[in-house]
């Protein structure tokens, strides 16, 4: 009898091959699953790259650090936070004339509160010698209520646009012009005591010289609208933390320089952690100085350049020399002015002077010396031949403060004609000097006016329109036997009012690193 069941043995194999299938179908769906999974991410990747918006940051650079463990310094920047780093100190050897090398300077951001231009924001950088670390000194607090207003495009040479940055400031709402003012009597003024800064030279220490009044000293310039922030020489040496400071210019300059050592060294618990790295005492024959402060290392340094275009000398057709200016050529100690971080220029008392007024067989250009060479041109011209320099030879990096012209007070004469401006105890308080302005100082707007790189116009010169009291007059020398001797009515005894030029570079420093938090 037949049946209609499959034979035993078939069945079996049956099972087996649906088995086998099964299995099979099993291992492809797994597989199938797993290799999905585990291409995901790079997917995912592609996905991201592809279908979101560029990012504002770059790919990590070796000068890019995570933006967590970063410390805000006085001047707005970030910096990463190091443990156990040391601050090394900069030796006497990195000040060898023979170091001519371009240095990097660290890092900084500078915008301009009254001066022409405004710096823009600029990257962290270091000494390429590593001489130096970066400050990560606190923003002080008690600055916080400085605010800026009135507004003035420049152009982001980085980004090739224009932005839109203030440049003025205002505090309690109205707007402030430093550099227009009055001097107003303070008692807490002056800020170290006269005879008391060993840095001061004979020429500017009046009191020790014998001049009998000290109504002088107890000035404070005030600008109309608000007031300057109260001088810190701990917080101005904070700022200056790891960094070079140059003035570069005349005996106005070196006067301004000797003020600021003065006034920094007031911040010091240790005086003598401070001193000039050659042994240099400072005096009128020399035109180098270096002024170490070891707690912060920084330094304050001076280098004497007349004109800032160069000096030099020819020889005429009787064999002898005669002193030549190439108002084309920068001056030969320019190589220093590099290495600094802030620079402070001036020049402007050197050209009122014998030959350079006169301009007879003095002004050169290329191999020729003019036998007769207007001395306001001469000026103009080597103010930008200056300019020019700058833009080619510094950087953003860099605070580039140019001094105005700092008035004199010669009556009956000038300086070398019996000008005398002794027994002047007041400020001059009304007449047609509080509104001089030279012509001098509208060239150097206007060259400034066209520079690239931007430059801090420091314009002190209407506020010392007003001190025909401060100068030295005959106390520039210890009195002796009634000896008849040239007064000197262009510098300024000390302290005075070239403290007030450093007040206002310290509030540049303040009011530029406020605007700059404000900014963020």
């Amino acid at each position: 009898m037949a049946s209609s069941s499959l034979p035993p043995k078939k069945k079996n194999n049956n099972r087996y091959t649906l088995s086998t299938i099964f299995l099979l179908l099993l291992f492809l769906s797994s597989l199938f699953y797993f290799s999905k999974r585990a291409l995901e991410p790079k997917l995912s990747l592609y996905k991201d790259v592809f279908s979101q918006p560029p990012s504002v940051f770059s790919p990590r650079s070796a000068d890019t650090e995570l933006l967590d463990n970063t410390l805000t310094t006085p001047y707005g920047d970030t910096k990463v936070l190091k443990t156990k780093s040391e601050t090394p100190i900069l030796s006497k050897s990195d000040f060898d004339d023979s170091l001519d090398q371009k240095v990097t300077p660290i890092s900084s951001e500078f915008k301009d509160t009254e001066g022409l231009k405004v710096f823009k924001k600029t990257p962290i950088s270091d000494f390429n010698d590593n001489l130096v670390e970066k400050s990560s000194a606190p923003v002080s607090s008690e600055y916080e209520d400085a605010s800026n207003a009135t507004k003035k495009q420049v152009v982001d040479s980085e980004r090739n646009e224009e932005k839109v940055v203030d440049s003025d400031f205002k505090v309690g709402g109205q707007s402030c012009d430093l550099y227009k003012g009055r001097w107003v009597k303070d008692e807490k003024h002056p800020i170290y005591k006269a005879g008391s800064c060993p840095y001061v030279d004979e020429a500017f220490d009046c009191q020790s010289n014998g001049r009998p009044d000290s109504e002088y000293l107890n000035w404070r310039w005030k600008p109309h609208g608000c007031d300057l922030p109260r001088f810190s020489a701990t917080d101005f040496l904070k700022r200056l933390k790891g960094k070079r400071l140059m003035l570069v210019g005349d005996s106005m300059n070196r006067n301004q320089f000797e003020s600021l050592l003065c006034l920094l060294r007031e911040g010091l618990v240790n005086k003598s952690k401070m001193y000039e790295i050659h042994g240099y005492k400072i005096t009128k024959g020399r035109g180098y100085y270096v002024f170490k402060f070891e707690d912060y290392n920084c330094t304050v340094e001076f280098v004497r350049s007349h004109f800032l275009v160069r000096e030099g000398v020819r020889i005429n057709a009787q064999g002898n020399s005669n002193p030549t200016l190439s108002i084309d050529r920068i001056d030969k100690s320019s190589n220093r002015w590099k290495k600094a971080d802030i620079v402070v220029f001036n020049t402007g008392h050197w050209w009122t002077h014998g030959k350079t007024a006169r301009g007879k067989n003095y002004y050169k250009e290329g191999d020729h010396v003019y036998p007769k060479f207007d001395a306001l041109e001469a000026y103009r011209r080597a103010l930008k031949t200056w300019a020019k320099w700058i833009d080619e030879n510094m950087s953003h990096e860099k605070l580039i403060i140019y001094r105005g012209y700092s008035s004199a007070h010669f009556r009956g004469g000038d300086w070398d004609s019996g000008g005398s401006c002794n027994k002047e105890t007041e400020p001059v308080s009304t007449g047609s000097i509080l509104g001089n302005y030279p012509l001098k100082m509208k060239i150097v707007e206007e060259v400034i006016k066209e520079m690239q790189l931007p430059v801090v116009l420091l314009n002190v010169t209407q506020l010392t329109n007003f001190r025909k009291d401060g100068h030295p007059s005959v106390y520039g020398k210890v009195a002796s036997g009634g000896r008849k001797v040239k007064q000197d009515c262009s510098h300024w005894c000390l302290p005075g009012v070239p403290d007030a030029w450093n007040e206002l570079i310290y509030a540049t420093l303040v009011l530029q690193q406020q605007s700059s938090v404000n900014q963020q």
